[in-house]
């Protein structure tokens, strides 16, 4: 896994404070369109478990596997004691039990591509759902954004994730949907917006910005000063886009 993927579990606690959670109506997304009960699920990449809170409410058996300790460590004080917990990457579970449902919430861009898919197949029963969901906050002032932007430019040049595919954004079907399309183990391949905006103190939005993998590779100091940059030139409060692109596909029988 690349460094920045592997870079959160020292801001576990910032993490759980400041990032967004998932709207309700996420879930209701993943549940309709399995169009079946959905009695277990397994989560790649699970994090503080802001997602895994959502689905157990809803009835769902999660087993939530995560790599960093410490991001285990601050789930499982989130979640009711039922969540099976898993350290481990992606790339390391091994087939066994199969789920009804596999996710990954902003997560699945740090997996490795090569045999991504066969490996999510095989964690799902035949007729299963994968599902991944997420995406960027942006500043919604298009002026706060480029105040922002010119802050931070002397330390970093964008702090985006890119496509992993490279697919460009005024495509359509975005990445994941792409690869799901062309894997011969998956159809009815569905993408869908979530709109969300948010108004947070701006020393929360630094905080929210402390959580993000290109500021979080910097060195310490570099840090220290684009934060400080960046809050110079915000308004006390700040409004977010933190829409949650979702991307939804079915297990076919086997190839």
């Amino acid at each position: 896994m690349p460094d920045r993927a592997l870079s959160f579990g020292m801001i576990a606690e910032a993490y759980e404070r400041f990032r967004p959670g998932y709207p309700a109506e996420l879930v209701d997304t993943v549940l309709t369109y399995a169009g079946r009960p959905v009695r277990t699920a397994l989560e790649i990449g699970a994090g503080t478990g802001k997602a895994t809170r959502l689905f157990v409410e809803r009835g769902v058996t999660v087993t939530a596997t995560e790599p960093d300790g410490a991001m285990l460590a601050e789930l499982r004080r989130h979640v009711p004691a039922g969540v099976r917990t898993v350290r481990a990457a992606f790339e390391d579970l091994r087939p066994g039990e199969r789920h009804g449902l596999v996710y990954a919430a902003a997560a699945l861009h740090w997996t490795r591509p090569e045999g991504r898919w066969s490996r999510v197949a095989a964690l799902l029963e035949p007729g299963g759902v994968f599902a991944s969901f997420g995406g960027p906050v942006r500043l919604a002032d298009p002026a706060v954004e480029e105040a922002v932007r010119a802050a931070r430019a002397p330390f970093l040049a964008s702090d985006d994730v890119p496509s992993p595919d490279g697919t460009p954004p005024e495509q359509d079907m975005q990445w994941p949907g792409t690869e799901l399309q062309r894997s011969e183990w998956f159809g009815d391949v569905r993408q869908s917006v979530i709109e969300r905006r948010e108004t947070m103190p701006a020393r929360d939005y630094v905080g929210l910005l402390s959580t993000v993998s290109a500021y979080l590779v910097l060195p310490a100091a570099e840090r220290e000063e684009v934060y400080r940059r960046i809050l110079l030139v915000l308004p006390e409060a700040v409004e977010i886009a933190a829409d949650v692109t979702v991307h939804l596909a079915r297990r076919r029988g086997e190839p």
